[in-house]
């Protein structure tokens, strides 16, 4: 059985020379010299825990042996994380009640990603009132960076529709309102008629 990715960096940075090593790494050190000068590790020390944090692929060496971190297996990790957490959203949240809606919804969406957007407005309608309810909590401020991560991830099998058109349907349709960069979703207390 395969061990869960999360499970794996818990136990690597475990051991605090790895975590050191690991954040000299981070803020630039590109040699095992420079991080045992940052880390204020010994030699025998920086080597060990460099090994370990290359054999796990958290920390790359380029051509040249400058060291880097490996930005691309963490964002790997996160995506992994986000569609098992959506996967148990899933299979845990109970279904509308409404046979049509659930049906809609199964067609276009799966596994948690946007397959395609419905041409029929009314059925587009029920797929992003999903999508909101599903993705961002009521009253709760979102910056945009934060609202384009989360519609990304949505998008991410999608051939016909981009995050950015997706949160414009969103905004449009009311189920975000944007005021100066920040989004929330109506619900709970009243909402200011301005700010859509």
């Amino acid at each position: 059985m395969a061990t869960d990715p999360t499970e794996q960096l818990v136990r690597l940075f475990a051991e605090e020379s790895r975590v050191r090593a690991f954040a000299a790494v981070a803020l630039g050190a590109g040699s095992a010299e420079q991080v045992a000068r940052a880390a204020g590790l010994s030699p025998k020390e920086t080597a060990t825990a460099l090994r370990r944090l290359r054999e796990q692929g958290v920390v790359t060496a380029a051509d040249d042996g400058e060291l880097g971190v490996a930005y691309g297996l963490f964002k790997q990790y996160a995506r992994s994380a986000a569609q098992r957490e959506n996967d148990s959203e899933a299979a845990e949240s109970p279904a509308s009640g409404d046979e049509r809606t659930d049906m809609v919804v199964r067609t276009f969406v799966r596994d948690g990603r946007l397959v395609r957007l419905p041409a029929q407005w009314a059925r587009k309608k029920l797929v992003l009132r999903y999508i909101a309810d599903r993705t961002f909590e009521p009253g709760v401020e979102y910056p945009e960076r934060t609202v384009d991560d989360k519609l990304r991830a949505w998008c991410e099998d999608s051939d016909d529709i981009d995050h950015v058109t997706l949160r414009r349907y969103l905004v449009d349709l009311h189920h975000l309102h944007r005021s100066e960069g920040v989004y929330r979703r109506p619900g709970g207390e009243t909402e200011s008629a301005g700010i859509a």
